[in-house]
Parts: structure tokens; sequence; C-alpha cells
């Protein structure tokens, strides 16, 4: 869950500027890696005019500048195109990104292998809270988080890093959804509706997309900062590689393009099935549950050519996650084009939270008038 908290917060910043305004940034990865080294390369004190005990949600509002910066640096040139040049400008940026960062000693001494936090220069764990106020944080991270005891509830580190981090996501979709409903988000729509119609009555379109385009550039350096933050190590494939921006584009279609909320289930439904076909099933999935309850005589059966019902099972089962998850991508384009979110939304008549308020409205009004025919007669 918490792999789905931070990629699902990148995920949703990429679905913020190519949903609402119809760009496809391809090169979104370019950004979530500038977060992740820009936290693991202040802790281990390689980032000039930061100390390396900075407080970590500062941190990651400097990873969020210096995306911003990146963005407006590409964004000027990418939308001077659209359509499929800008999705390609953006794909090439980034790639050049990802082989100068895999190539460049100065993070390490193996830049292709990535880079850890030095527990010499920053041993303890970094925290979410007040900056400059030890009472009012808590530290994350795998190993050398924090543990929590809460009427007599104890959270293990794992459990208080999955809190801290909800909190910052849950922080950063609300301005997101702010910025949505605001007017600028309204003409974020317009363009994707119809740039020409909103050049014509006077919206400097290329403006209000290079600043969406920074925004989206903001969110998605915080989820590579959380996600440096909580691991301790990062690499420029889990980052740069234009791959990681393809998986915010799958889980952006499966969860709802274009509804923002959208890639945050579609995130948790992709490391659903992923664990559910895992080799290991840690949380208990389908492979290890088949092995170990169907009978011993049902293995050992014969199907075909002389395989067994095991084999077969341990053949297409082991390891195949991302081919069936391929496959549901594509049975998702052809018949949920909209998404989990986005066909909830639409069979419900609109979004879910104004229709149950409106539902709870009706009742509370329908309730009343029952009250005041009872007191009349």
């Amino acid at each position: 869950m918490i792999v789905v908290l931070y990629f699902g917060l990148f995920a949703m910043s990429f679905d913020f500027v190519s949903g609402y305004t119809g760009y496809l940034s391809f090169g979104h990865a370019v950004f979530f890696g500038t977060g992740a080294y820009t936290v693991v390369l202040a802790a281990n004190g390689l980032l000039p005019f930061v100390p390396s005990g900075t407080p970590f949600l500062l941190l990651l509002v400097l990873a969020g500048l210096l995306a911003v910066a990146l963005a407006f640096a590409i964004g000027a040139v990418s939308f001077r195109l659209s359509g499929v040049y800008f999705a390609m400008i953006t794909l090439g940026v980034s790639q050049v990104v990802y082989v100068f960062v895999r190539d460049w000693d100065y993070v390490g001494p193996n830049p292709k292998d990535g880079i850890s936090v030095s527990f010499d220069l920053h041993p303890g764990a970094f925290e979410i809270g007040v900056p400059f106020v030890d009472a009012l944080g808590l530290g994350i991270g795998k190993l050398t988080g924090d543990t929590l005891a809460i009427a007599g509830l104890e959270l293990s580190t794992v459990e208080v890093s999955y809190y801290c981090i909800g909190l910052v996501v849950l922080v950063c979709y609300f301005a997101m959804q702010r910025v949505i409903h605001s007017p600028f988000g309204k003409v974020m729509l317009a363009i994707r509706e119809n740039e020409e119609r909103a050049r014509a009555v006077g919206y400097d379109t290329y403006r209000y997309k290079l600043v969406a385009f920074a925004v989206s550039a903001f969110f998605a350096a915080v989820a590579g900062g959380l996600f440096a933050g909580y691991s301790r190590a990062v690499s420029p494939d889990e980052t740069f590689f234009f791959l990681v921006t393809g998986d915010a584009l799958l889980v952006s279609i499966i969860g709802g393009f274009g509804t923002l909320a959208g890639p945050l289930f579609g995130t948790w439904f992709d490391e659903l099935l992923r664990e559910f076909l895992s080799k290991e099933g840690t949380g208990g999935g389908l492979l290890p549950f088949l092995q170990e309850y169907l009978p011993q005589s049902v293995l050992d059966a014969v199907i075909l050519n002389g395989m067994t019902v095991g084999e077969a099972v341990d053949t297409f089962l082991n390891g195949h996650a991302s081919l069936y998850l391929g496959l549901l991508f594509v049975l998702f384009v052809l018949f949920v084009p909209n998404g989990l979110l986005g066909t909830v939304r639409e069979r419900a008549g609109g979004r879910v939270s104004k229709r149950v308020a409106a539902r709870l409205r009706s009742r509370g009004g329908t309730e009343t008038a029952r009250g005041t025919a009872s007191e009349d007669d």
C-alpha cells in the first residue's frame, strides 16, 4: 500500500496535466527522478547549499521547486508543438536525462546501480511532521522508521510510514483538486476540449499549459521524494526510465483518465493483481494457494504431452503478472474506456461525492416533510 500511495501520487500528477489538458507527457518520469535524487543527494551532502540535516518536508518542497524549474525549461520548447510531437519531445528529453544520470559519476562510484543514503551522514530516518520540531515528527522507512503506540495499539515502522506518507499524498491530492476546480482548471478543461476555441476567446493557452505542466511536475517530484525517503535508495531505472511514465499511463487508463483520483485506484488495482499473480504471493497469491490446497493427485495429473497440472500452474502463473496485466489493459481500453472511477461516475450520473451528498439531502428533506406532516396531523 505504501507503493500504491507514492506511485499513485505520481500517476495523479501525470493525469493532472495529461488528463486535463490532453497533452500526453511521455517524459514525466524525469520529474519523479528529480524528486528522488534530490532527497538522496541532499541527505548525502552532495546538493550545494543544502545541509544534510535539512528536514524531509523542506526537501520535498525543494525537490518540487527544482522540478518546476525543469518543467518550465522543457515546456517552453515542448508546448510549441502538439499531439504526438509533444509526446515524443518530452520522451526524448526524459531519455537524455536518464542517460546523463546513469553515467553521472558525481552521484556515486556506480551510477548505473543507483545511490543510497549514507548512514554516516544521515543515520536517522526521514521525518514527516513539523520541520525543526522533533516531537511533532515521525520517521519513515523500511528499517529506520519510528514505531508508535496509541491507545494500546502498537504501530510498526511500516505502518507509521503508511499513515505518514498517506497524509502527504492526501494533502497533495486536495491541492490538485482545488486547482482543477478553480477558474484555472476550467481553462485546462477548455484546452482539452477545444484549444482553438479557448485561444479565440482570449486565453493565452501556451501559458496555461506551461503552468499546468509545472504544477504537475511539482507533485511528481514530491512523489519521487516520498519514494526515496521510504526506500533510502534510488536508481535511474526506478526513477528516470521512460517505462516509469508508461506505468503511470497504464494505471491512469485503468483507474480513469481525467478523474485525478482514478490513477490512485488504478495503481491499487495494478499492485493487487501483481501480488495475486506473483511468484511468492506474500500477500496470499494465487500460485501458492493452488500449490498448497490442490490435492497432490490433481497436481500430478497429466493434461497434455506429459505436462502435469502442477507444471502448468507453475508455467502459466509463475512470474507472468505483467503478461496478464497487459491483456487486462487491452480489455480495459476496449470495453471500459472510462476506467474504474470513470465508469462508476458514469453509472452514478456524476461525481460520486456529489451524488451521495444529493441523495442524503433529498432523504433529509423527505424526513423533514414527513415530520412536518405528522405534526400537522
